[in-house]
């Protein structure tokens, strides 16, 4: 009423999408809850596909018609369950009545006391914070998520939900990278390595990495070559355990290689899986080294490439 229409902007739209973004993470993040909580009550499984699909259609189409963004609630989930609900007819059915009692019996509803609309949304918050599980999680959680929802939950009382989640999301994507880095590493294997049917040169360097080999891990995989001195003829990289890599990966590996390559040393790569693979074969640097990839150590042995000095 007499406010200035909204003109759409640059500026306009650096504000809006923060809160956008973290209004569209909370939604995605409480329907799916929402599902699995369903789940776990009617024994069935939900498409998370769908589900996502269906409410960001829903939330596009809203504030066409004055509506304001919602998600899927446990509350009324679990309500609705417990009396019976089985099937996706129950929404449908909850929906077409919230819509009948708003547009014919709005007037009646104006006449309820607002005291007792307070004491039914503080009901419907209390259900929705999940006290039991938040006390759960306290007790058996790890330290660190401990201290994520602690944060959280202080940030979005404190100040707002915008920032609670933000941060929220900054501080458990940065634990999972370091859970990640942890799962990591590298280490100098014997020369009779796997029980192998064939002799393996005492000249050769088994050097086996495992976990993801991303630019938290790179590093600390590779840092063993940093505290040896001692030639090989031969080094051989069993890869096996690594799932993924990514570039910063493939940095410190090329590093690797070209100190190795410049010790004239024969260099081979094992195991490799189908998304390394095709990172280190797109590599330039690799390729122009002339390093044996091979599917195992058996086919390297077999084959009479390794230097024997």
């Amino acid at each position: 009423m007499g406010s200035k229409p909204l003109n759409l902007s640059f500026e306009t739209l650096k504000s809006l999408v923060p809160s956008a973004f973290t209004i569209a993470i909370l939604g995605a993040i409480e329907s799916l809850l929402s599902a699995v909580v369903a789940d776990g009550m009617t024994r069935t499984r939900h498409d998370p596909d769908s589900e996502l699909v269906a409410l960001g259609i829903g939330n596009i189409a809203c504030p066409f018609f004055g509506g304001i963004p919602a998600t899927g609630a446990i509350a009324r989930t679990a309500t609705n369950i417990r009396y019976g609900a089985r099937s996706p007819v129950s929404s449908i059915v909850h929906a077409a009545f919230t819509l009948v009692v708003v547009l014919l019996f709005a007037p009646v509803v104006s006449y309820l006391p607002m005291a007792a609309l307070a004491a039914l949304l503080m009901l419907i918050a209390y259900n929705m914070s999940e006290v039991k599980h938040f006390v759960r999680i306290l007790r058996v959680a790890p330290k660190s998520d401990t201290w994520v929802l602690l944060l959280c939950f202080s940030l979005t009382v404190i100040f707002d939900m915008v920032v609670g989640v933000t941060v929220g999301i900054l501080f458990a994507a940065m634990l999972f990278m370091d859970r990640m880095a942890g799962l990591t590493s590298g280490k100098f294997l014997g020369v009779s390595h796997a029980g192998l049917e064939r002799a393996v040169p005492h000249d050769t360097l088994i050097y086996e990495i495992s976990g993801p080999f991303f630019f938290g891990a790179a590093e600390r995989a590779v840092s063993a070559f940093r505290h040896t001195n001692k030639k090989f003829h031969n080094v051989i990289f069993l890869m096996e355990g690594v799932p993924v890599m990514d570039i910063t990966g493939l940095v410190a590996f090329e590093s690797l290689i070209q100190d190795l390559y410049h010790q004239k040393a024969k260099l081979f790569i094992v195991g490799l899986r189908t998304q390394p693979a095709s990172v280190i074969n797109r590599s330039k640097f690799v390729v122009s080294k002339h390093i044996e990839i091979a599917d195992s150590m058996e086919s390297i042995l077999s084959s009479g490439k390794l230097l024997n000095k």
